[in-house]
């Protein structure tokens, strides 16, 4: 059971001697976390996860079931859908030119960053090396990846930019009004800027 003072970690679970889980994050069914990862306070680590070294998370993340992440560094309030990807190495091989097989040292480490109250979708694949920005929403639709650096709040869809969201995840119509909450933004040099607050 999660208490506030200590981390939930299932039977199943297999979190590695040297990874660090904050207080009140839960650990389900079958997650993997390696040596070096640090996981904040308050996070849901769905079944099957995966966690490689050197990642860092943050604060009230969301990992759904199946999520695979490779060495990223996400900050607070960030959902990471289940079954994404996020990778750390944009050109991996199994052996080096010489035929030897590659070890840990062999690996280029460009971690995926993702900015805090950021949303990646269902399926998504982000590329080693790509910037997600603060409360942007990426989602794929069919097969696509994300490769490109994301501007905050915006809204992608197999790497094609298509809209922005508000803070509350709904997409802004044409005048960057949310139908939701009633936030209106403005753009200036590309990005988005909150000039009426919600109720």
């Amino acid at each position: 059971m999660t208490t506030p003072d200590r981390p939930a970690v299932e039977p199943s679970a297999h979190v590695a001697s040297g990874a660090r889980i904050g207080a009140g994050t839960r650990v389900w069914h079958q997650a993997q976390v390696a040596d070096d990862v640090e996981i904040g306070t308050c996070c849901t680590l769905g079944k099957s996860c995966y966690f490689g070294s050197v990642s860092r998370i943050g604060n009230d993340v969301k990992v759904g079931n199946h999520a695979d992440i490779f060495g990223a560094r996400i900050d607070d309030d960030v959902m990471i859908s289940p079954h994404a990807l996020l990778t750390e190495d944009r050109t991996p091989r199994a052996t080096r030119p010489d035929g030897q097989r590659q070890g840990p040292g062999d690996w280029t480490s460009t971690p995926v960053i993702v900015r805090r109250g950021a949303t990646i979708g269902g399926g998504a694949r982000i590329a080693g090396g790509v910037e997600i920005g603060a409360c942007a929403l990426v989602c794929i639709r069919g097969r696509g990846s994300a490769r490109r650096s994301r501007a905050r709040q915006g809204l992608r869809q197999s790497a094609r930019a298509i809209g922005w969201v508000c803070r509350c995840a709904e997409t802004l119509d044409d005048q960057l009004r949310c139908p939701r909450c009633a936030r209106v933004y403005e753009l200036a040099a590309d990005r988005l800027i909150e000039i009426q607050p919600g109720p």
